[in-house]
């Protein structure tokens, strides 16, 4: 007798005990392997799985229960309104990221606008911008080729013509100015106890840790800022929640107004923004 739905749930359950939310990952697990939607699964509880369903949800299942993040193991990752293809050697996006687009939506001039995204990973914030303002020119670098590539392909796969991408430290091979600057970029203390738990295990440490107090990358991108922002632009950041006073703080030292923190989904400090202070 075939194992239904609900079996394989069942069991995925028993696999997955030290996971944070194991529900919600053999759903997303199953409902993949099975190639079908999460609506499928609630309809059809019943359903027998086929031989091949179910090999392939054991695999998922294992790699999970070893601590692999499920966007590694699948692939893609959903983000705002898009599906973006993952790999190891970029962050997975996350919802708390989400904060920042909606910053710089808000703030972002109407017309045409050029917005530059640096460290980009998957393209997740550039492609996110530039699907809400197609009117806008969206650049996204990162150090990495692997990472320019796969940000590319997310723009194809998702439609998005009005976002490029190129390889470059920060600002060395940019040029021009922009209308605004984003960035998530690395922000974790380098001996964070965090580094050794959970997904963040799996993912690089080079796109993640930035020092000794996590700021070396941010004390960078705000002091070069202001040489590539046009009077008036915005810098907008991703920081860890202990950091929004010292980011605010050398926003303001390098020029920068109307200096503000935002808070994520979980009510903590994650994204600093600045206007750089328009010369008359």
């Amino acid at each position: 007798m075939s194992l239904t739905v609900n079996d394989a749930l069942a069991w995925a359950l028993t696999r997955l005990t030290t996971q944070e939310d194991p529900a919600v990952d053999a759903r997303i697990l199953l409902a993949s392997a099975a190639e079908q939607n999460l609506t499928w699964l609630y309809t059809w509880p019943d359903k027998p799985l086929s031989d091949e369903q179910w090999v392939k949800f054991q695999h998922f299942v294992e790699r999970r229960s070893e601590g692999e993040p499920v966007a590694y193991i699948l692939g893609y990752r959903d983000f705002w309104s898009l599906t973006l293809r993952t790999s190891p050697s970029t962050l997975i996006p996350r919802p708390d990221t989400e904060v920042l687009v909606e910053a710089a939506l808000s703030r972002l001039p109407p017309g045409n606008q050029r917005v530059c995204d640096l460290g980009t990973g998957t393209g997740a914030i550039a492609l996110a911008i530039a699907s809400e303002r197609r009117d806008c020119e969206v650049i996204g670098c990162d150090l990495l080729d692997e990472a320019v590539t796969l940000a590319t392909r997310n723009a194809s796969d998702n439609g998005i013509t009005n976002a490029s991408f190129v390889q470059s430290s920060w600002f060395d091979n940019l040029h021009g100015r922009f209308e605004m600057i984003v960035s998530n970029p690395p922000y974790v203390e380098q001996q964070s106890p965090w580094l050794q738990e959970g997904d963040v295990r799996f993912e690089p440490q080079s796109a993640l840790t930035s020092g000794a107090d996590g700021l070396d990358d941010i004390r960078i991108i705000i002091a070069q800022a202001p040489g590539y922002l046009s009077n008036g632009g915005w810098l907008l950041i991703e920081h860890g929640y202990t950091q929004g006073d010292a980011v605010r703080d050398l926003l303001q030292r390098h020029g920068f107004a109307q200096t503000q923190t935002l808070v994520d989904l979980a009510g903590l400090d994650r994204v600093s923004v600045g206007r750089l202070q328009t010369c008359e």
